[in-house]
This record gives C-alpha cells, structure tokens and sequence, in this order.
C-alpha cells in the first residue's frame, strides 16, 4: 500500500497526538454502510483493522469499487472542504474498527493552529491526489472495451 495512504504515519509526531486527542473508537461490522456518495460529509476515520470499499454510482451501470482501504488508511477527505458532500461510498468489507473524528473539531483545530493546519491540509491533499489517480484508472478499466489497448 501507498504511503500517501497513511495520514497518522506523515503526521509529525506534535500534530498527530494534537489530532488524536479529537478520536474515539468506533466499529463496524462487515456490510455496514458507512456513507452514500453525495451525502453529508461532517466526520472521517483512520482504519485501525478491517477493510473498507469505496465506491462510485455510475449511471447506467452498476456501483463500481474503486479502492480498498485497510489499516492505517484514512477514510473520508470531504469533511475538509465544501461543500461537505462525499465524493464516493463506503462500505464495511470486513469488521472495522476505527478513529472517528468529528470534521467540524478538526477543521477548527487546524484554524487554531495554522502550522497543523498545512501539515493536514498537504497530507489530505495528497491521500486525495492517490485517490483521484486510483479512481480515474479502475474507472477506465471499467469503461475501456477489453482488448481496446492503451489509450
């Protein structure tokens, strides 16, 4: 897995234990659906086990997974920016257990402190960027006729 994925791991270690102060454990059980595309997007999670699917409605088609998240990966970016709308799916695929953080918490925790702020924003960003580069490669492949070649 991508270290992009890690958000605790790229944390320096003040700003991590300021953020984790803001957790509290949560668990879902395998199936659970832990948010639909489009809806309101007011928390995020660091995954401590499991695994969690994201995916996206295509119309005309099926919903599509489009990355597999599992330990230490960051479940959720779209609490950061508005308009507070998640940008996929969530599903259980597999017991999780996770930090929950409260979006609202940590956006004001990052305008107290500007400096953890940046970290934070740079780190999400970067999770975001993987993401966007993940989804736009399975959404070609599900989209490219087999045998079409490289486009």
């Amino acid at each position: 897995m991508s270290t992009a994925k890690k958000l605790l791991k790229t944390l320096p270690p003040e700003y991590r234990d300021r953020l984790m102060e803001l957790a509290r454990e949560v668990a879902f059980p395998e199936d659970t659906r832990i948010f639909e595309e489009q809806g309101r997007a007011d928390r995020f999670w660091i995954i401590k086990s499991g695994a969690v699917t994201l995916d996206l409605g295509l119309p005309g088609r099926r919903v599509a997974t489009v990355e597999t998240l599992g330990t230490g990966d960051l479940l959720g970016w779209s609490w950061m920016f508005p308009p507070y709308e998640w940008g996929f799916g969530a599903e259980a695929l597999s017991p999780v257990r996770a930090y929950e953080f409260d979006g609202a918490e940590a956006r004001a925790l990052c305008e107290e402190d500007p400096a953890l702020g940046l970290v934070l924003v740079r780190a999400v960003a970067e999770i975001l960027g993987h993401r966007l580069r993940t989804a736009r490669t399975r959404l070609l492949d599900f989209y490219a006729p087999h045998g079409s070649g490289p486009l």
